[in-house]
């Protein structure tokens, strides 16, 4: 592969059998055009976000050493979402799989359908977990290092599953 960028991803499913689609999604990434998975994270069990009451998430972060644009990376990772049977409608709510576009390199990318980086990474504990394990030097434009931003959030109620290899 030719003139690729790092990207990462977050990935966090939490209905159906989570850890299984997400162990099963890191592998598919692999296999997108121009794209090779360069890092996996490990599973983390994270509570809900966003006031909803529903089961908790299994949450990760992959690197992705990819020669795919911001937009067509977007449009990979949101058919992978409907394959796994996700539809869009209640926001935050349960889903078979969720998979947010979070860094791609080290630029910035803002329009209609997609925003890097992702505008509240630095928010979220069950992103900013996974990610410091594959990336925690990484600077987040405009934002600082993901080891420190981990530093800034409440981490309670998460806790590390197991680490997944790279196939």
């Amino acid at each position: 592969m030719s003139e690729t960028v790092r990207a990462h991803v977050a990935l966090g499913a939490n209905i159906g059998d989570p850890r299984r689609r997400v162990r099963e999604t890191m592998r598919i990434l692999d296999t997108l055009p121009r794209t090779r998975v360069a890092a996996c994270s490990a599973l983390y069990v994270t509570p809900p976000w966003g006031g909803i009451e529903q089961p908790d998430f299994i949450n990760a972060a992959v690197c992705l050493d990819t020669g795919l644009p911001p937009p067509d990376l977007l449009v990979a990772l949101q058919h992978l979402e409907v394959q796994a049977g996700r539809r869009r409608g209640l926001r935050n709510g349960p889903r078979p799989l969720d998979l947010d576009l979070l860094l791609y390199g080290d630029g910035c990318w803002h329009d209609d359908d997609l925003d890097i980086p992702h505008p509240r990474l630095h928010e979220r504990a069950f992103v900013l977990l996974p990610l410091a394990d594959i990336a925690a030097d990484v600077m987040v434009p405009g934002r600082g290092r993901v080891a420190e931003l981990l530093a800034r959030v409440d981490t309670r109620g998460c806790r590390r599953l197991e680490t997944v290899p790279v196939s």
